[in-house]
């Protein structure tokens, strides 16, 4: 029998999905054997993995070092009170399972690096929803390496953004369009807390998109958002031929 096939409890679940025009059984079916690693369980990945499991994707895989702390209840909403002190990846996977027990969660309880690095052969997706420069060209470079497409979001004070970085799909990579480190975002700056809420489910958005083989994505294109001024601003992207990641040379 296919996993993948949806059963009869789960087109009920899905019935909002399953009637639109874009998605129906058939969308819903990819959506269930697809696979997304998200790298972050903060701002970012929290409406990341929430909507994603929510959705139907099928596999999950959470990555995450640190433990949940006071500071992050403002605006990482996946998490409580009651997980202060906790992995946020056994948080995570705790309340994605109480959404969604049809989704396969694997936890990995560590910081990105070259070590491990081989993880993201394992997923179709992977969302960076961490908050440094240092872990996103880590991140980058194993998902050109790898031929992965790269679901990219950042949140600095007030200000938002949101890419695809797929140099196998004719699309630049993260260190195409970033060279220099621009302003980290996370708990060294300020976040106005509904910020993260936005650019992540922008995120997940572009994911299933990119899942569903639906819409006019941001591959190639940067979303750019305040939130003070509620302005939306989409530029377009190209590739570095002298990029020392996905270049010519």
């Amino acid at each position: 029998m296919n996993p993948n096939v949806i059963s009869p409890e789960e087109l009920a679940r899905y019935h909002r999905h399953l009637i639109l025009p874009g998605i129906d059984r058939s969308g819903q079916e990819r959506l269930k054997a697809a696979s997304v690693l998200i790298i972050g369980m903060g701002g970012l990945g929290s409406p990341n993995a929430l909507y994603l499991a929510a959705a139907g994707v099928g596999h999950l895989g959470l990555m995450d070092a640190d433990i949940v702390t006071e500071t992050n209840l403002q605006r990482q909403v996946i998490h409580s009170e009651a997980a202060l002190g906790e992995l946020k990846v056994a948080s995570a996977a705790r309340r994605l399972l109480e959404l969604n027990h049809y989704c396969r969660l694997d936890t990995y309880p560590a910081r990105f690096s070259g070590e491990n690095d081989a993880i993201v052969s394992e997923y179709d997706i992977i969302i960076d929803a961490t908050d440094n420069f240092t872990a996103r060209t880590l991140i980058n470079r194993a998902c050109v390496a790898h031929r992965k497409p790269m679901v990219y979001g950042a949140v600095y004070h007030f200000d938002g953004q949101c890419s695809i970085f797929a140099p196998h799909l004719s699309a630049p990579c993260y260190q195409c369009v970033f060279s220099q480190p621009p302003h980290d975002s996370g708990e060294e700056i300020g976040v106005f807390g509904v910020l993260p809420a936005l650019i992540g489910s922008l995120q997940a958005t572009e994911t299933l998109k990119l899942i569903l083989g639906i819409g006019q994505s941001l591959l190639g294109k940067l979303a750019i958002y305040n939130a003070l001024d509620l302005t939306f601003q989409t530029i377009q992207l190209r590739k570095d031929p002298a990029c020392p990641v996905c270049g010519s040379a």
